[in-house]
């Protein structure tokens, strides 16, 4: 009885204090794109740190960038823990390739999975290197979950025939009742409570990811309206540099909007490095028709065109010139944004121009001050006339450069040696484009 007693405590103990099981949750309910891939990779560590028991995504997409959806994938055959996911609606094309991959699949009645054919942003097919690609992808999924590699393949190729389960032709889409027949949804639920039940877990602990500051940042300075303004600034920035060095508030903002344009971008995946590469030349062609080759000619030209297109590229999902994951109504937003961007950075520029001197604060930006010579200011003389062994008077102090008096004229002078102070007599040892004087003997 003893013992008895004994191990009933020991196991009551080992209840309470027994961890609830976790289970971290992944909503998915927008196009699967660069930004969603980057956070269920965050999502997966974080859930994998975490050590939770189970890694439930709930999904609701129509599909989006391929190389997104493959990227997720490999993130839910390398987890270490199980994952499940509840197709809410669709899984269709990316949405099934990612829901194939998760060890059990769990769909809601009326909803559906397959449609997985390659696709451009217009609905037209692609080339068939991306279908073989995205059939091969399907296949060694399937085939790594137990599935019929057939079936999937037949969701992205209409000219696989199953019989008796699809033999009309189309790409394959299942329902959820079909696909609970064919091996591709292990239960139909309609909760995620109900699903949960189904993997045998209670007094479970459910934590979602939330996006990060981060995330949000990126997703507030990818923006149109808010790349136009960036694009304005590096701009206007880049002007006031150029027609005044050194005043460094101006390149500081552009420097600091070039990052903050480039770097969500680039983290999305839409930035190359080549683009932002072809942005710097375009600065540095610019830079020389301001400050090397006089006038505006083919330099400034290329230039422009080079900034542009670095600007404009940066904004979509081409790989290289290739544009086949491109409309044109993408492909004309980013032109819009950048040029728009660039007239109205002209327009400011102008606007600046003629509000700096009735502005305090902008017209400490600009020389406001006249060299008067009531004041003592005088512009040097030419030195031509001036010979050997004249003399006349320093007219500052020469340390050892100033400037010297010579019959009512001044000119600039450099002392022989030491210093000769304001009012001494000087004599011209050399004379040419730079004068060279020493104190003369009164």
């Amino acid at each position: 009885m003893k013992y008895l007693i004994t191990i009933l405590s020991f196991c009551l103990t080992v209840s309470v204090f027994a961890k609830e099981p976790l289970v971290f949750r992944f909503n998915f309910q927008s196009e699967v794109d660069k930004g969603v891939a980057r956070m269920f990779s965050k999502a997966m560590k974080q859930a994998q740190d975490e050590k939770a028991d189970l890694f439930l995504i709930h999904l609701n997409t129509y599909g989006g960038m391929l190389d997104a959806a493959d990227s997720i994938r490999n993130s839910i055959i390398n987890a270490d823990i199980p994952v499940v996911v509840f197709i809410d609606r669709n899984a269709a094309s990316a949405g099934a390739l990612i829901s194939i991959a998760c060890n059990r699949i769990y769909m809601r009645s009326g909803s559906s999975i397959g449609a997985a054919t390659v696709v451009t942003q217009d609905g037209q097919a692609a080339p068939d290197k991306y279908q073989s690609y995205m059939r091969a992808m399907m296949r060694a999924t399937a085939e790594k979950r137990n599935r019929d590699p057939k079936i999937a393949e037949a969701m992205v190729d209409p000219r696989v025939i199953i019989p008796g389960v699809n033999d009309s032709g189309r790409v394959l889409t299942f329902t959820a009742s079909e696909a609970l027949a064919n091996n591709y949804c292990n239960a139909i639920v309609e909760s995620e409570s109900e699903l949960l039940q189904k993997e045998h877990l209670t007094n479970y602990t459910i934590e979602e990811y939330k996006p990060s500051w981060t995330d949000k940042t990126i997703g507030f300075l990818i923006h149109p309206a808010v790349s136009s303004i960036l694009i304005l600034v590096m701009l206007a920035g880049l002007y006031f540099e150029f027609q005044a060095p050194g005043t460094i508030f101006p390149i500081a903002a552009s420097l600091l909007a070039a990052v903050l344009y480039f770097a969500p971008l680039y983290l999305e995946g839409l930035a190359a490095n080549w683009e932002i590469l072809l942005f710097a030349v375009g600065v540095i062609l610019l830079a020389v028709e301001f400050f090397v080759i006089p006038g505006f000619g083919i330099t400034g030209i290329a230039g422009i065109i080079c900034t542009t297109l670095g600007f404009a590229l940066s904004m979509l999902n081409n790989i290289g010139w290739d544009f086949t994951f491109t409309t044109k109504s993408q492909l004309i937003q980013s032109v819009t944004v950048s040029t728009g961007a660039m007239l109205m950075s002209i327009v400011l520029v102008f606007y600046l121009l003629s509000r700096i001197n009735d502005s305090k604060r902008l017209s400490k930006l600009t020389l406001q001050n006249t060299l008067q010579s009531e004041k003592g200011f005088h512009a040097p003389a030419n030195n031509d006339k001036i010979t050997a062994g004249m003399k006349g008077k320093a007219h500052t102090d020469l340390r050892p450069s100033g400037k010297i008096m010579i019959e009512g004229k001044v000119y600039d002078a450099v002392a022989e040696s030491g210093w000769i102070h304001k009012g001494e007599s000087v004599e011209v040892v050399v004379s040419g484009m730079t004068l060279t004087v020493r104190t003369a003997d009164v």
